[in-house]
């Protein structure tokens, strides 16, 4: 394999043709400043036919190079790299929407852990995670999941708590219509973006403009701060006939955001 110096561009995996034409690959870019680490995870990755290595970053600047020239599933991303960069998660997932991002950390806290999880982040992960959940947690995280362990979902839960304590009075509960409200539920439910434009008889983009708008009203900055939210004040159980009344298409109930160990 010919490696193109890391000064200058990201370093790109050989590919297989064979693999190039496989529609089920996840193709993942690997993160790190460390040569030992993206080697072991090239290895532990090239054991499983579904998830494919396409690029190599050493740097910040590299990882943004990789995500323009690569299309790219899930990003496995060295917590180090984003170190007293404040901007680097947001700046990631607008220059790559639909790369979900796995942080690596050499100590969890809570303080980072809730933030990382705020900014965008789909999974915080040990450096030391054994490979078969590193693969676990890829795979899910491909899935459109989020992966979070007890601890962490606590101090999530806090951390909103305490945000959410100055909403707590009926006079500040921001309005909402009738098709969020019906978006709404459908998240808490589990279900992605082209899901919910079926059941409620729309486009995806469509559903992508309400989700920023009922971000902006509740101060929640994703799907998950989203669920907590409805939870915290029981919001849905409010509006059970407004929110049947938006509803076209009954499906199947799907799976509710839980933790992932």
């Amino acid at each position: 394999m010919s490696i193109v110096p890391f000064d200058r561009s990201p370093e790109k995996e050989e590919e297989d043709p064979e693999e190039q034409g496989a529609p089920t690959a996840i193709r993942v870019i690997l993160a790190d400043s460390q040569a030992i680490y993206r080697v072991g995870m090239r290895k532990v990755f090239a054991l499983e036919d579904d998830i494919r290595v396409v690029a190599q970053a050493e740097t910040l600047g590299n990882l943004y190079a990789a995500l323009q020239r690569y299309p790219t599933d899930v990003v496995v991303l060295e917590g180090q790299l984003i170190a007293g960069t404040v901007d680097a998660i947001p700046e990631l997932v607008r220059r790559a929407p639909d790369a979900k991002l796995i942080v690596q950390v050499t100590e969890t806290d809570e303080a980072n852990t809730v933030e990382l999880y705020r900014r965008g982040v789909r999974g915080v992960v040990p450096r030391s995670i054994s490979p078969d959940l590193l693969v676990k947690c890829v795979r899910k995280i491909a899935e459109g999941e989020t992966w979070i362990d007890n601890r962490s979902i606590n101090w999530v839960i806090e951390a909103y708590r305490a945000q959410a304590s100055t909403l707590t009075d009926p006079k500040v509960q921001p309005r909402l219509s009738k098709k969020e409200l019906a978006i709404i539920s459908c998240i808490t439910r589990g279900m992605r973006n082209k899901e919910i434009a079926y059941q409620i008889g729309t486009t995806e983009q469509v559903i992508k403009n309400y989700l920023r708008k009922v971000y902006d009203k509740l101060g929640v900055s994703d799907r998950l701060e989203l669920a907590l939210y409805c939870l915290h004040h029981e919001l849905l159980k409010k509006y059970t006939e407004e929110i049947d009344s938006v509803m076209l298409h009954p499906t199947e109930p799907t799976q509710p955001l839980r933790a992932k160990m």
